[in-house]
């Protein structure tokens, strides 16, 4: 039980950073964005100074497209155009054949028999949307509409290679263009479509599947996650979402992403209800004073382990979209500072999800309805 110390700390954690960014003056004021110090520790860990993100957790030091994208967002969302122009240069040369527009950057990126090299060429989706949506919104708010061709450009690729239109269903994104459509099943991952992106390109791209999309992939969640704890990966088959059939009903480190991007997506988006009323699981879990589960079987509800700092600071967003501001005070209290995220051993995946939960939670940046990005500054 808290003792009044404790209590009086939560208190003054809510009236002084929680509170203040659930209204309008948390962002948009037009204020100059502060230092952010977690993102300045990652980039000292972890980013070259050509602009490559390496995931030191790995013992081959690789970098993915999923690092890129996550790397190219935070620039942009800490207005830092010298560092976005290294990272899209890295990605673009090493990745992408030197053109993003033309062709889609493969997945993964490290040492080979030749040496340091693209490994493997198959693009990830999840990575391509957020490739494509710091563009634009690069592109729209520093005036540069060189990187909208780009970003254009890969949108008409994702469209062509990776969106699949399934009799009954629609619209839905394949998680890359090959190796996800066998024995009559179509494998997706829910963590790889958060509404905000795809309200973004739908007013972009006005002729294109985005809106549908969106739809499908509130369905996706509503029929994956029955006691509303959402699967890392599923499938569709006869005419229905199922059990992926690689993965099975687990809901992990991939899912925990589902959780993010609903309580990022702006409230006035008419999916906005619905997204949090499909993924209900860790909200009632909390509310019972339990931590989130680390691994979960979403066919039964139940799961096991506690997720690392990451994990927690993921659902940081979900909390405070739906008012549990104490319930976000006492999870932000457990995490880690930037001080002792440096002290600590590099940890991409860690580090990126405490960014997004913690930075947004932070006010560094908010969605419009229609996807725009509102950065702070």
């Amino acid at each position: 039980m808290a003792n009044s110390a404790d209590l009086q700390r939560r208190r003054l954690l809510q009236a002084t950073v929680l509170l203040p960014l659930l209204g309008s003056a948390g962002v948009g004021a037009g204020t100059a964005a502060s230092r952010w110090p977690a993102w300045q520790v990652l980039q000292d860990s972890s980013l070259s100074r050509d602009g490559r993100m390496i995931d030191r957790s790995q013992d081959d030091q690789r970098s993915t497209s999923e690092g890129q994208s996550y790397a190219l967002f935070f620039a942009l969302v800490d207005n830092d155009p010298a560092l976005f122009d290294r990272i899209l240069a890295w990605t673009q040369d090493n990745l992408a054949g030197g053109d993003m527009a033309a062709r889609l950057p493969g997945w993964l990126w490290g040492q080979g028999k030749e040496g340091w090299r693209l490994l493997d060429d198959n693009p990830a989706s999840d990575s391509d949307l957020w490739l494509a949506y710091a563009l634009l919104e690069a592109a729209r708010l520093w005036r540069r509409p060189a990187l909208q061709a780009i970003a254009e450009g890969m949108l008409a690729q994702v469209r062509a290679r990776e969106i699949v239109q399934i009799p009954t269903l629609g619209p839905m994104l394949l998680p890359g263009p090959q190796g996800f459509i066998e024995d009559g099943a179509t494998r997706v991952n829910p963590s790889y479509l958060p509404l905000p992106l795809l309200r973004r390109f739908a007013a972009v791209d006005r002729s294109g599947p985005w809106q549908a999309l969106a739809d499908n992939t509130v369905a996706l969640l509503q029929q994956t996650s029955p006691h509303g704890f959402a699967p890392d990966w599923a499938a569709w088959k006869d005419g229905s979402f199922i059990v992926d059939p690689v993965k099975g009903a687990v809901g992990g480190y991939d899912a925990i992403r589902c959780y993010t991007w609903a309580g990022m997506t702006a409230p006035r988006d008419p999916l906005f209800r619905r997204q949090l009323t499909a993924l209900s699981g860790p909200l009632q879990r909390l509310r019972s004073g339990a931590p989130m589960w680390e691994k979960i079987d979403t066919r039964t509800g139940k799961g096991q382990g506690e997720g690392n700092y990451g994990f927690r600071a993921a659902l940081l967003p979900y909390l405070l979209a739906q008012g549990e501001t104490s319930r976000a005070a006492v999870l932000l209290e457990s995490l880690p500072s930037a001080e002792q995220q440096r002290a600590g051993e590099p940890a991409y995946y860690s580090q990126m999800l405490t960014l997004f939960g913690r930075g947004w939670a932070e006010g560094r940046w908010r969605f419009a309805a229609d996807g725009r990005l509102q950065p702070r500054w």
